[in-house]
């Protein structure tokens, strides 16, 4: 199992653009292969309130490369990629794999 982490830097004045930028994706990355394992967003109370994450999990690395494929294909998950370039809550995505360790 590998966990593909992405550290967004959001706009901070378009928090509620981002926010459902987040909801929208459960149903496209589970029809792509993938498992969500959620969307984390900044709070005030620690930390910087511009930085947000998603956890998703797949089975393996190839399995991560058939599901950016198939996100690229699927009607819902390119609806959200518009509605951030849209909005421009996003001001950048950083990537990493991870495993976890039990």
């Amino acid at each position: 199992m590998i966990t593909v982490c992405i550290r967004y830097t959001i706009d901070v004045r378009k928090y509620r653009e981002f926010e459902q930028y987040a909801r929208n994706w459960p149903e496209p990355i589970r029809r792509c292969g993938g498992e969500l394992v959620g969307y984390f967003l900044p709070t005030k109370m620690a930390g910087p309130t511009n930085v947000a994450y998603a956890l998703i999990n797949f089975t393996d690395l190839a399995a991560y490369e058939r599901y950016r494929v198939a996100l690229m294909q699927d009607e819902g998950a390119r609806e959200n990629f518009a509605l951030a370039d849209r909005s421009e809550c996003i001001v950048m995505e950083d990537r990493s794999i991870v495993q976890q360790v039990m």
